[in-house]
């Protein structure tokens, strides 16, 4: 039986001992994962299972959609598999910042106000906001006011704050992930906490979630913990690495009905939406999304241990308990940013020749730098870091369909960089 050696594949004796180090660091952490993958898999088979989804449910339907089968049960069975009363899954929800918006459009009402309490939204989001420079199609164009309360110096929701500020507040907004910010990604637990604080004080105030990147990565969900209503994306977390495309808003009914009427017409609603392709890939991406969340939590804890022992600063640390299934580490300089970009993208399945180089991207505000050689364009539970191109040049890595394939990876990117934080 061959006994497997990394200088059969290139990594040198040197970061073959870094390795080995830095998985015997993170076992125990593993094995934290792997226990959830198990609790979160046995969610999502009983989910199938109790719901009786058949063979005909994988079908497709064409023109308005009308009684199409396959796409009410998947609703029914992802709401059911992350404990939502509710939920609108959709391939016509094209991105995490899509469902989002639809999410707040549909809900949030002229006069009405938005307090975001995890500091300013990721990019992407901040013109629908009306953040950015043209107000135009935004929130504030439809009369709805925005407001935020920053973190505390901790990086945490600063709680007190918020609580001084829901009087007049209609909905409350958190984002779960880090974004482009070295801070903790927010619990369920946590939401829950907070969105208990809120009620007290309002019951009104609806609480939403940016669940990106969260989805699996603990046993529970925040709708099971107070949130209201959330979103998120198909080619993150949830799609298992085989949904090719789609979004989803879960929650309360009456909520997430507000919502299927913005993304299609009032009266109208979830009733419609045809999906010509069937929804195997939907219900098979669903079913192997605890397995593939996993990994890639794997792939993220072994990333960090990594860097850490090779003298990066690296957040969250590999012991620390993770929220969502995004590892920044400080590059220090544009140069390493760009060396361990290159490195990410050579070692993708696809495009594995491309070379990445900072751009304009829409919806971000200064260049961004991404590498991800994906079977799913722009999919983020696939391994992929992208980068502002700015100090102190943080790159953010996330996703990773299978841990040996991310350990290469990232391996490759620390002899890039010349396995030390001095070269």
């Amino acid at each position: 039986m061959s006994k497997f050696n990394w200088t059969d594949f290139g990594i040198d004796k040197k970061l073959s001992a870094i390795d080995r180090d830095a998985m015997s660091m993170c076992q125990k952490h593993f094995k934290i994962a792997e226990d959830i993958r198990d609790i979160n898999q046995l969610k999502v088979l009983n989910s199938f299972i109790e719901l009786g989804v058949g063979a005909q449910h994988l079908q497709g339907s064409t023109g308005y959609g009308y009684g199409d089968i396959g796409r009410e049960m998947f609703d029914k069975v992802f709401a059911k598999s992350i404990g939502a009363e509710d939920a609108l899954c959709r391939t016509q929800l094209m991105s995490g910042t899509h469902a989002i918006t639809v999410m707040l459009f549909g809900i949030l009402r002229r006069n009405m106000t938005m307090l975001s309490i995890s500091g300013t939204p990721y990019s992407t989001l901040r013109q629908s906001l009306g953040l950015g420079d043209s107000k135009r199609g935004s929130l504030h164009d439809y009369g709805i006011t925005y407001k935020q309360i920053e973190l505390d110096l901790n990086g945490n929701i600063n709680v007190d704050e918020v609580a001084r500020n829901i009087d007049e507040v209609d909905m409350v907004y958190i984002q779960r992930s880090r974004g482009y910010s070295v801070r903790n990604a927010v619990s369920p637990e946590e939401i829950g906490r907070i969105s208990s604080t809120i009620k007290e004080i309002n019951r009104e105030v609806i609480i939403a979630v940016d669940n990106c990147y969260g989805e699996f990565t603990t046993t529970s969900e925040p709708t099971e913990f107070g949130a209201d209503i959330m979103a998120g994306s198909f080619i993150k977390n949830p799609g298992g690495g085989i949904a090719e495309t789609g979004g989803y808003i879960a929650g309360k009914n009456s909520l997430v009905e507000l919502c299927a009427e913005r993304l299609t017409a009032p009266g109208v609603g979830r009733e419609i939406g045809s999906n010509i392709l069937g929804y195997r890939n939907m219900f098979l991406g669903l079913y192997m999304s605890p397995h593939i969340t996993c990994e890639a939590l794997k792939g993220s804890i072994y990333s960090s241990a990594l860097f850490e022992l090779a003298g990066y600063k690296v957040s969250p640390s590999f012991s620390e308990r993770r929220n969502d299934i995004i590892t920044s580490i400080e590059m220090g300089n544009e140069n390493k940013l760009m060396e361990f970009c290159k490195a990410i993208q050579s070692t993708s399945p696809i495009d594995s020749y491309a070379v990445p180089v900072p751009g304009r991207m829409p919806g971000y505000e200064t260049d961004v730098i991404m590498a991800s050689g994906s079977f799913t364009n722009g999919s983020s539970i696939e391994l992929s870091c992208d980068a502002p191109v700015a100090p102190p040049y943080n790159v953010y890595v996330q996703g990773g369909l299978n841990l040996i394939s991310t350990r290469y990876a990232l391996l490759k990117a620390l002899s890039a960089l010349g396995n030390n934080n001095d070269c």
